[in-house]
């Protein structure tokens, strides 16, 4: 990959957003000891989310991730002891919220023999039993491939499934560390024959030296297993450690691939520079469901 700096573009400026909701969101999520992705991957929508939407994204089983994706800002190391009280208290920070949707994810924990499905299929269950009009949406790793560890978690009938394939499959292995662009995609086809009932959904971001046919092939790669909603947004790189932009594709471009994406028959596609896997993912949800 080239090592020449690409400027950012004038429309990828973000409006900033602090006011007593955004404030008031991340005192009570520091005095639960909770982590999100929002901070922690230093998401560019937070502002909006957490100000204006009032949603934001549940990181559980610790902040420290036992992979070190190249792309990827969350913290890599030697993770913490489980924690058996943080799905109650994740369910209490939904309900104080009043969320009506909300996205649980986890660092990956491979030092855990079922990659933390435990916990992850517990804070689906204590969300539920506390907010029981709220949808509920997992973005879980791959789990080292270990179908019965996503079992465990299909079985805690979340209203969503979302795994992320992150990049096309020339690039996955410069881009992610353990995970594989065919394990992703078993993964995913796994868990629509565990409950077919249950929505699939997967994302990439774009800017790391892909062509758009290899994005086409992506579509195509994700339909084959049946995912039914698919994300696309561009790349930014969270530290001069990462992994550096290669373009910065235009909103235009986006449109143009939603509308691929549409017509290799996703239920919803959202794209766009900004798009993240979970942003908007109530509306993400409620087109699916309308499109079904």
């Amino acid at each position: 990959m080239s090592n020449d700096y690409v400027r950012k573009p004038e429309w990828l400026k973000i409006k900033l957003n602090t006011n007593e909701q955004y404030t008031g969101l991340k005192k009570m999520m520091r005095e639960k000891k909770l982590h999100t992705v929002c901070e922690e991957a230093k998401c560019p929508n937070i502002h909006e989310c957490w100000a204006v939407r009032k949603t934001a994204t549940f990181m559980i089983l610790g902040s420290i991730c036992t992979r070190a994706c190249r792309f990827c800002a969350v913290q890599t190391g030697l993770p913490t002891e489980l924690d058996w009280v943080e799905p109650e208290r994740v369910a209490e920070s939904v309900e104080t919220m009043g969320l009506k949707h909300v996205v649980i994810t986890a660092v990956a924990r491979d030092d855990l023999k079922d990659g933390g499905a435990g916990v992850f299929a517990e804070t689906v269950r204590a969300v539920r039993r506390r907010n029981p009009f709220c949808s509920i949406e997992v973005l879980p790793s791959d789990m080292k491939g270990e179908y019965d560890n996503l079992k465990t978690l299909m079985d805690a009938r979340a209203d969503i499934l979302n795994h992320n394939i992150e990049t096309v499959r020339r690039l996955s292995p410069s881009v992610r560390a353990r995970a594989t662009y065919e394990r992703s995609l078993e993964f995913l086809r796994r868990a629509k024959q565990m409950n077919a009932e249950i929505p699939t959904k997967s994302s990439i971001m774009i800017g790391l030296g892909e062509t758009k046919e290899e994005i086409i092939d992506t579509m195509e790669d994700l339909r084959a297993k049946n995912v039914d909603i698919m994300t696309i947004g561009q790349y930014l790189q969270p530290t001069k450690h990462h992994l550096k932009v290669q373009k910065y594709w235009s909103p235009q471009e986006f449109e143009e691939l939603k509308i691929i994406a549409m017509s290799k028959g996703f239920s919803h596609c959202e794209a766009g520079p900004l798009v993240r896997s979970s942003y908007h993912a109530d509306e993400q949800v409620n087109a699916a469901k309308a499109n079904a």
